[in-house]
């Protein structure tokens, strides 16, 4: 499957397609695609941005996102570990128009409705990768009836929705390329200082513009997003480094005061950071 920024194409004639992932990085530029995704990460970590939330993934986690869902992965290469995602991609109509719609299918409906803005399930998948695993040996008909396996698994388990709002309208290729430039700008310096005028000026639109437009595609200010990203870092170094103090995680995540890193952190996560690592 050959991938586009922001725009995904698949090969012709082919309703069900099986794709492996493998580097220091994921295809990390944000884009959509019709298809429905259900993945695998099979090795790696790294932040994961979907619809308008920022969220992270490891191994071990399944990820299933819905058709036309913005997304991008950001792999962590600080491990130099190579990374690995087993994925299969498909339409709701993949198996026939309205197959999923007969009585006999009613149990897989959790799958469809969750998968509208995205879903994470990252316990007890161990079945999942027994059956993602199988995949690159099959002939097409079992890969069909594993889909179907796969997506009975992931309807009953516990998930995490990955996407807190869905924009109304496909987004077209030049909001695409416009957020891509956003977000990339904003993953790669959101520990310095960022302006309101440098990321008006990143995406070649005056403040007021850049504030409706994002705040219009994403249901967020851009600043609720930069420090949504800043406290997901600050988890990560909460967790892998209990040698830290709180107030270098605070320096490091791109927070210039502590007050004000503990009054965003329990207004994003529910409790202080504190609190976080001695639950972690």
């Amino acid at each position: 499957m050959k991938v586009f920024p922001f725009k995904i194409s698949k090969p012709k004639d082919v309703v069900l397609i099986y794709q492996e992932d493998v580097g220091k990085n994921f295809y990390n530029k944000l884009h959509q695609h019709e298809e429905i995704q259900l993945s695998y990460i099979l090795k790696g970590q790294g932040t994961l941005i979907v619809g308008n939330t920022i969220n992270t993934y490891k191994q071990g986690d399944t990820i299933v996102i819905g058709g036309n869902l913005p997304h991008v992965f950001k792999s962590d290469t600080s491990t130099g570990k190579t990374s690995k995602m087993l994925s299969l991609f498909f339409t709701k109509d993949s198996l026939g128009e309205n197959f999923f719609t007969l009585s006999e299918f009613q149990i897989l409906k959790p799958f469809f409705n969750r998968m509208v803005r995205g879903f994470k399930i990252d316990t007890n998948t161990s079945d999942i990768e027994a059956l993602f695993l199988q995949l690159k040996t099959s002939k097409k008909l079992e890969r069909f009836i594993i889909l179907l396996q796969l997506i009975r698994a992931t309807s009953t388990k516990n998930h995490k929705k990955l996407s807190s709002f869905v924009y109304e309208k496909n987004y077209s290729l030049a909001d695409g390329n416009r957020l891509q430039v956003v977000y990339d700008y904003t993953i790669s310096n959101f520990r310095s200082y960022i302006s309101l005028d440098q990321i008006a000026d990143v995406s070649n639109m005056t403040k007021t513009s850049f504030c409706k437009y994002f705040k219009k595609r994403t249901n967020k200010t851009y600043f609720e997003f930069l420090n949504e990203l800043r406290i997901q870092h600050a988890c990560k170094l909460l967790r892998e480094d209990i040698d830290q103090s709180i107030t270098a995680v605070a320096y490091d995540s791109g927070f210039k005061n502590i007050a004000n890193f503990n009054r965003q952190f329990k207004y994003i996560k529910g409790m202080t950071p504190s609190n976080y690592r001695e639950l972690v």
